[in-house]
């Protein structure tokens, strides 16, 4: 195998495959990127078995066919110290040389006939969906996802199609996140998209992509790229039923105030309690410390006085997510869960119970 390429494209190109690596083994062939040279076509793979990622240039100047693997890591490594011009790729024994002028570089190769497969397309199920409303929808729900929690399924994304809408769902068991779209022609069904994908997707795609699945995968594709992800084998907690069927309070206030006011009684402390009442609202810490006490004057539709005690962060989350200038708050009473909402964007966050 050789190939010349430009310094810039291929330094693009392993840069954006690093996080598709396995980092903890070097001796592990995951650790690899997979290049092979088929007429002038250049086909570039990483994969950790999880995720993965196929990236495709075409039109090579001057190249032969062949395949290689290379610990993508020491490769970025040397590409990122070359000059600014082309570089020649090729393999020679049981290395691939790397050169530009008058440095050469050599780094050992595996056998690149065991590099794991990717999965197959045919048989896949599409789901018909804008790459831009998709973006965004996985964007405002990601802080929600939660980490490590031994429920793998809480690890991940939801996509519940149903028949008239998309919701895309996640969980850290303290709020829920949720926000649909319309479902123009999808079938009904549901898929868990762990959270890495989930970062991975919104840093990939910009332009028109193609998205298809099934029970075990989902691969998204444009023109030059491939990325698959193995969806979550599990079973998504009931989360409708945790949505309030409605709202003894319910009033919108201004997006600003609600951030300024957050920020400004936990600089200290993440815990706060947030008041409500007739004619204004209290933010202040729960710092058993110190004090930090703000208070806005705002007239709101109530006709009593009653509170929310909540990480600060959940509220701060929601708000840098929301698109508007005001976003509605809904409550039942203190010390019960307690919703925000953003169009068709909402979070019920559960409070931290105080005595009353």
């Amino acid at each position: 195998m050789k190939f010349v390429i430009t310094k810039s494209i291929i330094e693009n190109i392993i840069s954006s495959m690093q996080p598709f690596l396995e980092k903890k083994d070097a001796s592990s062939i995951t650790s690899h990127i997979y290049l092979e040279v088929t007429n002038s076509t250049l086909v570039l793979k990483a994969t950790d078995y999880e995720i993965g990622l196929q990236s495709t240039i075409t039109d090579l100047i001057e190249s032969q066919d062949g395949k290689a693997t290379v610990n993508g890591q020491n490769l970025l490594n040397i590409i990122k110290r070359l000059k600014e011009s082309d570089i020649i790729l090729e393999t020679v024994d049981n290395s691939l040389v790397i050169k530009q002028s008058r440095s050469n570089f050599k780094l050992p190769m595996y056998d690149a006939n065991e590099y794991p497969s990717f999965p197959k397309t045919e048989n896949l199920s599409p789901l018909n969906i804008n790459n831009i409303n998709l973006i965004n929808s996985i964007k405002k729900i990601t802080p929600a996802i939660d980490n490590n929690n031994p429920k793998f399924e809480l690890n991940g994304a939801l996509v519940d199609i149903k028949e008239d809408k998309i919701n895309f769902v996640a969980t850290d068991t303290r709020r829920l996140a949720v926000t649909y779209l319309q479902n123009m022609s999808n079938n009904v069904n549901q898929f868990i998209i762990p959270k890495k994908a989930i970062i991975e997707i919104q840093k990939l795609f910009l332009d028109e992509i193609k998205i298809a699945y099934d029970d075990t995968n989902m691969v998204i594709s444009t023109n030059n790229t491939l990325f698959f992800t193995k969806l979550i084998n599990g079973k998504f907690p009931d989360y409708e039923r945790i949505i309030p069927s409605s709202l003894r309070y319910n009033f919108t206030v201004q997006k600003a105030v609600l951030v300024e006011s957050i920020k400004l009684v936990t600089s200290l402390f993440s815990n706060i309690k947030v008041t409500f009442s007739p004619h204004s609202i209290i933010f202040e810490s729960l710092d058993e410390e110190s004090e930090s006490k703000t208070q806005v004057d705002i007239d709101l539709s109530i006709d009593s006085e009653f509170y929310i005690a909540v990480n600060a962060k959940y509220l701060l989350d929601f708000l840098s997510m929301s698109n508007n200038e005001k976003i509605k708050i809904g409550f039942n009473e203190s010390n019960l869960p307690f919703y925000l909402e953003d169009e068709k964007f909402y979070t019920i966050v559960m409070p931290i119970v105080l005595d009353k």
